[in-house]
């Protein structure tokens, strides 16, 4: 018997979108707002600073399965903390930021705490409190994502003028102290069993969707021998690689095109307007629609956004792109949030989202670089585009083939 009069995990809604939101200064298009400032300041390359990033963030992803097991173990909350400090002392640290070596240092424990752990133990966090509803309720909490990215590139631009890049990183630490560490010491809790409550409010009907079809759960060994588990991470990799260097890279892709800043900023708004109405969408058509489909969906739409920054007209393209991406990213976004607790279920969550979160960080640090690198050698990054739109057509067509599990022998 509930000993509260409501449900908690719509308190735990918001508390998790919240986080999320304050994973910006790790996400990409948080420290791509700095690039500039910071290569000018220390004195570096493009490819020094592209090259610190890639590395930074391929080690960063190494001990996210870890992270993962210490929530098993201990539970998303008591994980957090930890990860909330030490990640509004890297932000802080930004000011001691003297040259190349320590760049990466910090740009390893930016995409650590940041963009790995705090964005998965959050998510997983919100895992424990739904099932049936999961695809709703990760649906509101991915509108976070989308108001973030629609207005800290904004706030960040803001501070770098009013007190410079190494005073607006430490602006961000200690706001992130501030707003989260009360935030998840008082309101965060684990699961519903810790308040005398279920899953989705007591709304879970043995025998619908996920692990409760099964009434089991898997172990690690045996996700890790399921064809959907491979297929699952190798689709979420390829946004992960492509889309994030596409991102990082979007300034100087609109600019082959003859675009300028306004452009640019006209597309952030509209992919943060539109990313929140897919992300909403892709949520509720999570809870209603195969997983496997809306995967291939969203790498479809993967390949049709990229092959855009080629073939789209300049004074369509903005528009086009944005929403495109946007779509593909909200079906995406539907599908990593609800797929490995539905098919694999809670008991041994974070292990698996902390493997799946390492495959996918690592491919976020080296998309960046290989469309670097091809802007290097072809002159443009046109060819890099094509290839990377090719890839999704075969991509899509095997995410079909990611269907539910069946219960190991």
């Amino acid at each position: 018997m509930s000993r509260l009069p409501f449900f908690y995990g719509w308190i735990m809604l918001p508390a998790v979108m919240l986080v999320t939101i304050c994973t910006s200064p790790g996400q990409t298009y948080g420290i791509s707002v700095f690039n500039p400032y910071i290569q000018q300041s220390l004195g570096l390359s493009s490819a020094e600073l592209s090259g610190a990033y890639m590395i930074g963030t391929v080690l960063a992803s190494l001990p996210l399965f870890w992270v993962g097991a210490l929530m098993d173990r201990h539970g998303p909350r008591r994980v957090l903390i930890g990860v909330v400090v030490l990640f509004g002392l890297t932000c802080i640290g930004m000011r001691y930021v003297s040259g190349l070596g320590s760049l990466f240092l910090v740009f390893f424990f930016l995409r650590f705490l940041g963009q790995g752990s705090m964005s998965m133990l959050a998510r997983n966090a919100l895992a424990m409190w739904f099932e049936r509803r999961l695809g709703f309720a990760s649906g509101v909490s991915n509108i976070g994502m989308a108001v973030a990215v629609g207005t800290v590139p904004a706030l960040g631009f803001a501070l770098v003028e009013a007190y410079g890049w190494r005073g607006a990183y430490e602006v961000f630490g200690i706001g992130i102290w501030v707003l989260l560490i009360p935030l998840v010491v008082l309101v965060f809790r684990d699961r519903p069993e810790d308040l005398g409550q279920e899953l989705d409010g007591g709304m879970i009907n043995r025998g619908e969707g996920g692990s409760e079809r099964f009434g089991y759960d898997f172990t690690i060994d045996q996700v890790l021998r399921t064809r959907s588990y491979w297929i699952a991470v190798v689709c979420m990799a390829s946004w992960s690689m492509s889309g994030t260097g596409a991102q990082f890279h979007i300034v100087s892709i609109f600019a082959e095109r003859g675009l300028g800043s306004g452009p640019v900023a006209a597309m952030f708004s509209l992919y943060a307007l539109m990313m929140a109405c897919a992300r909403m969408g892709g949520g509720m058509l999570a809870d209603r629609v195969a997983l496997n489909g809306l995967m291939a969906a969203s790498v479809f739409c993967q390949g049709v956004g990229l092959a855009a920054l080629n073939v789209v007209p300049a004074s369509l393209l903005p528009y086009f792109y944005a929403a495109v991406f946007a779509m593909g990213s909200g079906l995406l976004m539907a599908v990593s949030e609800t797929i490995w607790v539905r098919y694999y279920g809670r008991a041994h969550l974070g292990k698996i989202r902390g493997s799946v979160s390492t495959i996918g960080v690592a491919a976020s640090g080296v998309g960046p670089f290989l469309l670097g690198v091809g802007h290097d050698v072809f002159g443009s990054f046109s060819q890099v585009l094509w290839a990377c739109s090719s890839l999704c057509v075969p991509l899509s067509l095997l995410g079909l083939w990611a269907t539910a599990p069946n219960r190991p022998e």
